[in-house]
């Protein structure tokens, strides 16, 4: 064998009982299990890795990840490799780089520089799903990549920005352009329901869309139109949309959000286990913590986003509009904020992309506001004109109760919905999995360890329908990870976001050592994950 981990303790994602064994691995697969009682000669191998004391899992699968760029600028990428994670599924939200053209490409690196940075020190040689995956193979990353298509982006290629239902030549060519990337290897499509321009689709055209998608064995994961207000309602949009064109559904960082969600994860579980009873194919992810983390812009009314981000620069310059803006903000309840009144003291500054205004990074914008002496909407007004739309922020409005309820259900997987730009990111991007483990399962007891490593690591293979990983099975890759279930803990916090966990020494992709002793090795063991389903 070219490597055996002796004496490990397995927790082989089934959720059953964990076992000790040796596990030997050759060409990147596991190729004998053999436990302490079986009977027969002990493996040997070229190299041997003394696993006492420690549990052996298969890989942890991100759900939902925003490396998209991050993969190509950061060859070490141990925001998500000392976690353990193996496998990132990205294109979230509705919006990422393919499929695209020269126009597109430009307003989707404007649009979401928040979250993965302007992309000005990537080369794009690509515009198809197909380019992209190739790239990501051509140049080698430091863990796995599947892709979802971005719908936001497949309506800005087709349609632009316009607030509109797109004419039947348009809904065509989204139809081909979803064909084409499934055809390539995307596993699914992605939407952001309360980004523009994803957000301007209506239930029909979405519902073509998934038609598309279902034929390809594909799944749709939708960021769907509300976490606040009419969130139950957005979740049961969803469900009904997904049975109607026959496609399987996974919610997005599902939770329940906002003062007017308080205590209300039981009704969105009621939901999803009715739809399930009756045969509907569903699954959801989320991360366990409570704030939420995305850019200040996609707070506005969705009509001050209409033609893109130099139409929502020009309409907060112009003060009549901005004041309109404040009102669906502070008043109304805006769309982008999930139809509930914005709370200036929940909107934190995570990060900013001008250099002058990271004075603003770590306080919210109400204390900022009131160091200055004027009003948070003039502080938030001036961010967003002189950030050039590319804040982040981390809001502060979940519910511990919603979080521990929805992570037990019986479809969670875990997605660290990471984004990893910013001087001050969410701890979520650098502590998801390990947090799982040690809080959750260790500290708290909310789940077993057993269960938990299941929630991380099988449940979303299924998911993505991958034949051969998130299992410690016989011939299943080796994509596994060795942690101390004493110790196993996220180092990140919300003061200090970019520690790396405790507790995991070794993680291995295909067999090779990507953390080795818990120090990141050179190794650029991923690769992308293509879909293996095809058209009905």
């Amino acid at each position: 064998m070219d490597l055996v981990i002796r004496d490990a303790t397995v927790i082989d994602g089934t959720a059953t009982p964990s076992y000790r064994a040796d596990v030997a691995v050759t060409d990147g697969r596991i190729a004998e299990i053999h436990r302490e009682d079986s009977p027969g000669p002990r493996p040997t191998g070229t190299r041997t890795v003394d696993a006492g004391g420690l549990a052996l899992s298969p890989g942890f699968i991100d759900m939902h990840a925003h490396s998209d760029l991050a993969l190509l600028r950061d060859p070490d990428h141990s925001a998500k490799a000392a976690q353990g994670v193996t496998l990132e599924v990205l294109g979230q939200d509705g919006l990422s780089y393919a499929p695209v053209d020269d126009r597109t490409l430009a307003q989707v690196r404007r649009s979401i520089s928040g979250w993965n940075g302007d992309g000005e020190d990537i080369d794009f040689d690509w515009r198809t799903v197909g380019g992209y995956l190739d790239r990501l193979d051509r140049q080698g990353i430091a863990v796995n990549a599947a892709y979802l298509i971005p719908q936001g982006t497949v309506r800005m290629y087709a349609v632009g920005w316009d607030d509109r239902p797109a004419t039947a030549a348009e809904l065509d060519r989204m139809r081909q352009l979803v064909d084409q990337g499934m055809r390539e290897g995307a596993v699914g499509m992605s939407s952001g329901l309360t980004y523009t321009p994803g957000m301007y689709a209506d239930d029909a055209e979405l519902t073509e869309l998934c038609r598309v998608v279902a034929a390809h064995g594909g799944y749709y994961c939708p960021h769907h139109r509300s976490y606040g207000a009419g969130a139950l309602e957005a979740y049961e949009e969803m469900v009904r949309l997904t049975r109607s064109a026959g496609c399987s559904l996974h919610l997005a960082h599902a939770t329940m959000n906002f003062g007017v969600n308080e205590g209300r994860a039981p009704d969105l579980l009621a939901l999803l286990d009715d739809a399930l009873d009756a045969g509907a194919d569903i699954s959801l992810d989320t991360y366990p913590y409570t704030p939420g983390c995305t850019t200040l812009v996609a707070m506005l009314p969705s009509w001050a986003s209409e033609g893109g981000p130099e139409a929502v620069l020009a309409r907060l310059a112009d003060a009549a509009t901005a004041a309109r803006i404040r009102h669906d903000l502070e008043i109304v309840g805006s769309d982008g904020c999930h139809g509930v009144p914005i709370e200036w003291d929940t909107i934190e500054i995570s990060g900013t992309g001008a250099p002058a205004l990271a004075g603003y990074v770590g306080r919210t914008v109400a204390e900022s506001a009131a160091l200055r002496g004027e009003e948070p909407w003039v502080t938030a007004r001036r961010l967003l004109v002189e950030d050039r739309l590319g804040t982040t922020i981390l809001q502060h409005v979940g519910h511990e109760e919603n979080v521990r309820l929805i992570m037990r259900h019986r479809v969670h997987t875990g997605g660290s919905d990471g984004i990893l730009q910013g001087d001050k990111p969410h701890p979520r991007a650098y502590g998801t999995f390990p947090h799982y483990l040690g809080r959750y399962a260790r500290e708290l007891g909310i789940l077993s360890l057993e269960e938990c490593v299941a929630h991380l690591t099988s449940r979303p293979a299924a998911r993505l329908r991958l034949p051969d990983r998130g299992l410690v099975r016989e011939g299943y890759r080796a994509d596994l990870v060795l942690f101390d279930p004493a110790t196993v803990a996220a180092g990140s916090t919300f003061e200090e976001p970019r520690v790396l966990p405790y507790g995991i020494p070794h993680v291995l992709i295909d067999g090779r050592f990507v953390i080795e002793d818990g120090r990141r090795t050179q190794v650029l063991a991923g690769r992308a994950v293509r879909s293996t389903g095809s058209a009905a």
